[in-house]
């Protein structure tokens, strides 16, 4: 039986980096969050392991976090950042990989000024390397991202993905298009994963209630399929809507009934598959 995997949640020490996506200010973020905040959050639901997603673009982050992987039992594996744009950047890939807790690598891309960011002549030489050397990449976009998800996977078969969030939909204003019609080109190419993961913060953070999900997750299910789904709680940065507990149990809600097989591959099994957890 797999073990029960949170997918995607992050770790940060504000006396080790800054992270300017913060909101400035005193905020439920801009506190540290470690290891010993999230361990008596796992045991309460039953999460057994967990993925490290990066929160800021630096190679710094990606040794304290594997540094972390190494210090705690629960985590199972680490998707870091690396300049994708380096000509260099296989000798990166070639220092992280040497660490067994490195599983993957994400950049944010959604916060870049240019929509088209992941289409730079640079960018699809750096996710060549990735798929190379079998390393899976974690999509972060928004809505307006979609359309060119299918072109860079044109240019690059091979790489192996999962969208995060479910492409944070507009979930407070009940919109779904053109959301659903993009993500729906998206799920058609065989073996993009997804993560049901992130949606608490695109609802309305004050008063969402789990059936907001559902319409949102369901088109999800419809478009993917259990076996390319994995739950992520996305903690802490769900905390500006709910707590851990809350964000579990609302997504395993969304889902629905599901058999014990689908539900072990959704909040487990695919997870340690597609990161060789």
């Amino acid at each position: 039986m797999p073990s029960v995997v949170d997918s995607h949640h992050h770790f940060w020490d504000l006396s080790e980096l800054d992270y300017p996506w913060m909101p400035p200010g005193d905020n439920v973020l801009r506190q540290n969050r470690l290891p010993s905040d999230l361990a008596p959050l796992l045991k309460e639901v039953g999460v057994e392991k967990t993925v490290i997603v990066q929160a800021h673009s630096s190679i710094e982050e990606a040794r304290w976090l594997l540094r972390l992987a190494h210090e705690n039992d629960f985590v199972a594996g680490v998707v870091a950042w690396v300049d994708l744009a380096d000509p260099d950047v296989g000798n990166t890939l070639d220092q992280l990989q040497q660490d067994p807790y490195f599983k993957g690598v994400r950049h944010i891309w959604h916060d870049e000024p240019d929509d088209a960011w992941i289409m730079q002549r640079a960018i699809i030489n750096g996710l060549k390397e990735l798929a190379k050397r079998d390393i899976p990449f974690d999509l972060l976009p928004r809505p307006q991202h979609l359309p060119y998800i299918p072109r860079v996977l044109d240019a690059v078969p091979d790489l192996r993905t999962v969208v995060d969030h479910i492409a944070k939909p507009l979930i407070a204003d009940r919109v779904f298009e053109p959301w659903l019609s993009d993500l729906k080109r998206v799920a058609e190419i065989p073996g993009v994963y997804c993560k049901i993961s992130g949606m608490v913060t695109e609802a309305d953070t004050d008063n969402w209630k789990p059936d907001d999900l559902t319409p949102y997750v369901e088109n999800v299910v419809d478009m993917f399929g259990y076996q390319r789904l994995m739950f992520g709680s996305d903690w802490p940065v769900c905390t500006l809507a709910g707590s851990y507990k809350q964000v579990f149990h609302a997504a395993s809600r969304a889902l629905g009934k599901m058999s014990v097989a689908d539900r072990s591959a959704v909040f487990g099994g695919n997870a340690e598959r597609f990161y060789g957890l």
